[in-house]
């Protein structure tokens, strides 16, 4: 049984530990049970556990400790027992106390007035408490509202900035195919024109065979005249 809870002390449920730890609620779950694995003890109602201001302090343990979840629960399980003894002490202290309660009308008086100077401040206390929780909550939404703006905006300057690379890149390929083609056709161009040049050789190749077998074929018929001439002044 917990004796470590103040009266009026504001009990928590699982979801609102987890926005105010900053965790998820499954999160939360997963811890209250290696927390009680481990012997701590939990208010419940039923099989829901309420928590309070010193199983939030846990539960924030649990979240940042470097260590293993086991270790970091058998270490708070041992400051809980810790607690519930001093807890133990104050309540006989407490009973004590009414034992010896004075019976002067006078100064039963002033100790109730102090009592509820106490509770003043306690409940003042609170709402200061409550106003805190209601600022961070509303700091860790607007928190949360920048995370996603400045999320949505890296993702739109991430899609920008692949849309711009995928224009580029269909812009060079373009270029590239351009460029290929060009190339394509100097080549097809290129081997036209040395097709005409050897065309043009044949041609004048052949043009020269005939004039050399008509230069030879006109020098053999000079050859046979000549020769009949010679044969005439031979007689």
């Amino acid at each position: 049984m917990r004796r470590d809870i103040q009266p009026n002390e504001r009990a928590f449920s699982s979801k609102e530990v987890a926005e105010t730890v900053g965790i998820a609620t499954p999160t939360v779950r997963k811890y209250g049970q290696v927390l009680e694995r481990n012997g701590y003890e939990f208010l419940k109602d039923g099989e829901r556990r309420i928590f309070v201001q010193s199983d939030i302090e846990a539960l924030v343990a649990l979240r940042d400790t470097p260590n293993s979840l086991d270790d970091t629960a058998k270490e708070l399980v041992e400051l809980q027992k810790e607690r519930l003894k001093e807890s133990n002490q104050t309540e006989i202290a407490i009973s004590d106390t009414y034992e010896t309660l004075p019976h002067d009308p006078n100064q039963l008086k002033e100790a109730l007035m102090i009592v509820f100077k106490e509770l003043a401040a306690t409940r003042e206390m609170n709402i200061q408490l409550t106003n805190d929780m209601s600022q961070l909550k509303t700091t860790i939404s607007r928190l949360q509202q920048d995370h996603h703006i400045i999320s949505s905006t890296i993702g739109n300057a991430a899609q920008k900035t692949n849309a711009k690379i995928q224009k580029l890149t269909e812009q060079q390929t373009n270029h590239y195919e351009t460029l290929l083609q060009q190339e394509k056709q100097k080549t097809e161009q290129l081997k036209q024109e040395i097709q005409l040049m050897r065309d043009e050789q044949k041609r004048e190749w052949s043009s020269q065979t005939d004039f050399n077998q008509r230069l030879e074929e006109a020098l053999q018929q000079r050859k046979g005249r000549w020769g009949k001439l010679f044969s005439l002044f031979g007689k």
